[in-house]
């Protein structure tokens, strides 16, 4: 089946990752397979030493936001206090944007939420979420199941939504998985719809502290429990036929 993303879409994929990452570029190639685009239709732009120009902002029909390596958006420091600006700035210019993973965390804490660092919330592997009332009824998450699987991979957790912000999904473990702005076109996800089953399992591999903390698993019995999860990645384009095509 071929994308449903218009050839004529630019995305702009904003990193927060170190240069030795090597999670770097499988990001970049984890979004524009899910989008089912050309890896060259994906800018990449690094948050920990620069911002986007308004001319690069102006040039980008979607902007992404994925997870985040070594950083947290519990944090503090210059690159921090820049990117929460880069975020605020996004939904000032009503810039449509889907964020996952740190991109949801630091979204809800640019916009008055509260983001903690806590393990008894942690979540890695594929886990099953649930939908809320208004994800039923939500243009891009009503797509979905009312229950869904999807890839996870956290310590920190958005303890409170900020004002103007919609509960999507939830999970046993944490009640916002999911939220929308009222006031821009931004989704945000704390679950990672970019990755594939093989895909959870590369970043666990780069990251195996995440296995050994969160689950407690040895590294082959937590590759056993991840399954695949298409209804999660669907979301994206399902996000640029509704919100950015409208």
């Amino acid at each position: 089946m071929p994308s449903r993303v218009p050839e004529s879409l630019r995305f702009l994929l904003l990193q927060v990752r170190n240069a030795d990452d090597p999670m770097r570029q499988h990001e970049r190639l984890a979004f524009a397979r899910t989008l089912e685009i050309d890896v060259e239709r994906c800018e990449v732009l690094d948050l920990l030493t620069t911002r986007p120009s308004p001319a690069q902002l102006d040039a980008s029909d979607v902007v992404l936001l994925g997870g985040s390596g070594d950083y947290s958006a519990t944090g503090e420091g210059g690159w921090l206090d820049r990117s929460l600006d880069v975020l605020r700035d996004l939904v000032d210019r009503r810039q449509p944007t889907f964020a996952s993973c740190w991109g949801f965390q630091a979204m809800a804490r640019a916009l008055g939420g509260t983001v903690v660092h806590d393990l008894d919330t942690a979540e890695v592997g594929t886990h099953q979420l649930y939908l809320t009332e208004a994800g039923v009824t939500d243009p891009v998450f009503s797509s979905l199941h009312h229950e869904f699987l999807a890839q996870m991979g956290h310590e920190d957790c958005v303890s409170a939504l900020p004002e103007g912000a919609t509960r999507l999904a939830f999970s046993h473990r944490n009640a916002h998985q999911a939220f929308r702005l009222e006031q821009a076109p931004v989704y945000c996800t704390q679950f990672h719809p970019e990755l594939s089953r093989a895909d959870l399992r590369q970043r666990v591999e780069a990251y195996p502290q995440y296995i050994e903390r969160i689950s407690g698993m040895t590294t082959d019995e937590f590759t056993a429990t991840l399954c695949d999860t298409p209804d999660a990645a669907g979301l994206l384009q399902r996000f640029v036929e509704t919100v950015v095509e409208g």
